[in-house]
C-alpha cells in the first residue's frame, strides 16, 4: 500500500471519528438538558424562586446567548476543558429554562414530540451526510426564513392569532430541518478539512462546535413540534 493510500485511509478514519464525536457530544448535551429540565421541574421551590424573579430568568436567557456567541466565535482559541465547560453550561442553562415543558405538557406529548423530532432530524442529517449535492446555497434562504420566524413571532405576541401561531410552527420546523441538513454538511466539510492533521485539542473543539450547531437545530425542531402537538396538562 502506498504512502498516499495510508494517508488517505488515516484521514478517512479521522473524518468518521470527528463526525461520530459530534453526534456523541450532541446526544450528551441533549441528555444533560433533559435531565436538568426534568429535575428542575420536580423542585417547586426552585421553580417558584426562579420564575418569580425576572433577573434570574432573563439572566439565564442572556447567559445562554452569551455562551452560544462566545463558543461560536472563540472555540478554536479555547482549551478543550473550557470548551467542554461552556457547552455543558449552556446545556444546563437550557435545561433550566425549558423545565416548564414538563409542567405544561403531558409526558405522552413530550415523548411523541421527541420521537418525531428525532426521526425528522435523523432523516435530514443522514441525507446531508450521503448526498453528493451541495447544500451551501441554502444558507442565505434559511437565514431569511429564520429572521421571518422571529419577526412573525414578535407580531403574534401581540395579535395572539392561533392561525399565525400554527403557521409559524410549521415554517419553523421546515426551516430548522433545512438548517439540520445545512449544518450537517458544513460539519462534514470541516471534518474533512481537519482530518489530515489535527491535535487532540482541536479534535475536541471541532466536535463541540459541531455538536452545538446540531443541538440547537434539534431543540428548535422539538419545540416547534411540541407547539403543534400541544396537549397541555
Amino acid at each position: 500500500m502506498s504512502q498516499y493510500d495510508n494517508t488517505f485511509n488515516t484521514a478517512a478514519v479521522r473524518e468518521r471519528s470527528i463526525i461520530k464525536n459530534v453526534y456523541m457530544w450532541m446526544t450528551a448535551g441533549l441528555g444533560l438538558t433533559g435531565a436538568v429540565a426534568w429535575w428542575f421541574s420536580g423542585n417547586m421551590a426552585l421553580m417558584s424562586a426562579f420564575y418569580s424573579n425576572p433577573m434570574l430568568f432573563f439572566g439565564a436567557i442572556i447567559g445562554e446567548l452569551v455562551l452560544v456567541m462566545y463558543l461560536s466565535r472563540n472555540i478554536m482559541r479555547m482549551s478543550s476543558g473550557a470548551a467542554t465547560a461552556a457547552f455543558a453550561g449552556y446545556a444546563i442553562l437550557n435545561g433550566v429554562t425549558l423545565s416548564t415543558i414538563f409542567l405544561a405538557y403531558t409526558g405522552a406529548t413530550i415523548a411523541l414530540a421527541f420521537v418525531t423530532t428525532a426521526a425528522a432530524f435523523g432523516a435530514m442529517s443522514l441525507y446531508a451526510l450521503t448526498t453528493s449535492r451541495s447544500l451551501q446555497g441554502m444558507g442565505h434562504y434559511l437565514m431569511m426564513g429564520l429572521i421571518g420566524i422571529i419577526i412573525a413571532s414578535v407580531i403574534n405576541f401581540f395579535l395572539k392569532s392561533p392561525a399565525l401561531y400554527y403557521l409559524i410552527s410549521y415554517v419553523g420546523i421546515a426551516v430548522f430541518m433545512g438548517l439540520t441538513a445545512y449544518d450537517t454538511q458544513r460539519i462534514l466539510a470541516m471534518s474533512r478539512q481537519y482530518s489530515g492533521s489535527v491535535d487532540e485539542t482541536d479534535y475536541i473543539r471541532i466536535s463541540i462546535i459541531g455538536a452545538l450547531k446540531l443541538y440547537l437545530d434539534f431543540i428548535n425542531i422539538f419545540l416547534f413540534v411540541l407547539r403543534i402537538f400541544g396537549r397541555r396538562r
